[in-house]
């Protein structure tokens, strides 16, 4: 059984930092597509950033390139999320998925595990 176990969020000032961080059982996230979503109140999820089983690229939403970045850790099986400069818009549950076997892309439907979510609120 896939579990993945997002930690990490809190409330920060707006400019400010946080590292989310996304443990992953049951499957090797290497070999997969992972990436992070949000959904903010009243707003459907949408696309974050991912990590590509071909060769680790990595992609992100124009909302969050070039502060964020995404990363792995094969080692332990873990994603994270590097979030600077963060900015009171950026406030939403974070969440973690899986992509489905050989995807690579950013629709949701493209993802097969989730996690739990994790709520990061930035304040202005």
């Amino acid at each position: 059984q896939v579990q993945l176990v997002e930690s990490g969020g809190g409330l920060v000032q707006a400019g400010g930092s946080l590292r989310l961080s996304c443990a992953a059982s049951g499957r090797t996230i290497s070999s997969y597509t992972m990436g992070w979503f949000r959904q903010a109140p009243g707003k459907e999820r949408e696309f974050v950033a991912g990590i590509s089983w071909i060769g680790g690229n990595t992609y992100y939403a124009d909302s969050v390139k070039g502060r964020f970045t995404i990363s792995r850790d094969n080692a332990k099986n873990t994603i994270y999320l590097q979030m600077n400069s963060l900015k009171p818009e950026d406030t939403a549950v974070y969440y973690c998925a899986s992509g489905r076997q050989y995807y690579s892309g950013r629709q949701r439907g493209g993802y097969d595990y989730w996690g739990q979510g994790t709520q990061v609120t930035v304040s202005s």
